[in-house]
């Protein structure tokens, strides 16, 4: 690693520690940075503690985990269809999972159950995408787009479906995990885990990530195993992106905004990209659950939403930027 390299990716760090203890201090009620630091030490107040160790803490990393992971899968979906416009959602997964999660909702399921849902439909959204793009010969880029673009389009009727045949009581649930809501994330461990590591399995194919970007005959000539590796990103990209849905529902942006955003300023290097995607996401993401929990506190807004308002103007800046 450069110089430059260890200061992106430092700076980026010290960003995320900077957007945790932000996530930590603010809220319906506010706490300084000594009682943080007193109930991070074991000490601190029974209110401090319970705010911090049991609300606050387990939300903040479960929302950096998740950004981590959508910017990371992000990433990889870009390098695998070479298209810097693709999405962690451009398969279908998110759908999927919402046909998962909300038919746990209709059936009176709560909880791991719901997560579990959600997850068995990313992966059953998967293995269909794959299975109709890969036909009788090989899938490509553009035939494993077009294929995710039909499957998302058909689980978004069933969704729309399941909406109007819900009950009544039931719909308000079930509109905030489509919007992507945090409010009930479970324990932050194992996208934490998983965050970690994909970063150390794609760190040393940043190389082989570099060349397959430019194409996959030039890829094959330097003796990268193209079929092997693409199927390998498609897997990890695929399982991320499940998790984080699972965890959080249906946040859209930031898979597509950061590593875009991050390609216009530190350049195109996967060895530098995936890494500082995982920052930068999982910043993103921190930051913005922070917002939707006190913009209007006490009440909370779908974090969803805010990723939707940032997003949408974010994209639209680096497009004209990069157009231009």
């Amino acid at each position: 690693m450069t110089d430059a390299w260890l200061r992106s990716l430092g700076g980026l760090a010290l960003a995320a520690l900077a957007a945790l203890g932000l996530s930590l201090a603010l809220g319906s009620v506010a706490l300084a940075p000594e009682q943080i630091l007193a109930v991070l030490g074991g000490q601190g107040e029974a209110l401090s503690r319970t705010l911090v160790m049991e609300l606050r803490l387990p939300r903040a990393l479960a929302a950096f985990a998740v950004g981590g992971l959508l910017a990371l899968a992000g990433a990889l979906m870009q390098v695998l269809l070479r298209n810097p416009l693709a999405d962690p959602y451009v398969l279908g997964l998110s759908g999927g999972a919402s046909v998962g999660a909300l038919g746990a909702m209709l059936a009176g399921l709560g909880g791991m159950l719901v997560s579990g849902s959600a997850f068995a439909g990313a992966l059953v959204s998967t293995l269909l995408v794959f299975g109709l793009a890969h036909g009788r010969g090989g899938w490509t880029p553009a035939r494993l787009l077009l294929t995710g673009v039909v499957v998302a389009a058909g689980w978004g009727a069933v969704v729309t479906l399941m909406l109007v045949v819900s009950p009544a009581e039931r719909l308000p649930g079930m509109l905030y995990w489509l919007m992507g809501d945090l409010a009930y994330a479970g324990s932050p461990w194992p996208p934490l885990a998983l965050l970690l590591a994909a970063c150390l399995l794609a760190l040393p194919l940043g190389r082989s990530l570099n060349v397959l970007a430019r194409g996959p005959l030039q890829a094959a000539a330097l003796g990268v195993a193209v079929r092997r590796l693409e199927w390998a990103l498609y897997l990890v990209a695929s399982l991320m992106t499940a998790v984080a849905v699972t965890a959080a529902g249906s946040i859209g942006f930031v898979g597509l905004v950061v590593p875009h955003m991050l390609r216009l300023t530190l350049g195109n290097d996967q060895r530098l990209l995936l890494p500082a995607c995982a920052l930068a996401g999982g910043t993103l993401l921190l930051l913005a659950d922070t917002l939707a929990r006190t913009v209007i506190a006490p009440e909370q807004l779908p974090v969803g939403v805010i990723t939707a308002l940032l997003g949408v103007p974010t994209f639209l800046y680096l497009l004209y930027r990069g157009q231009g």
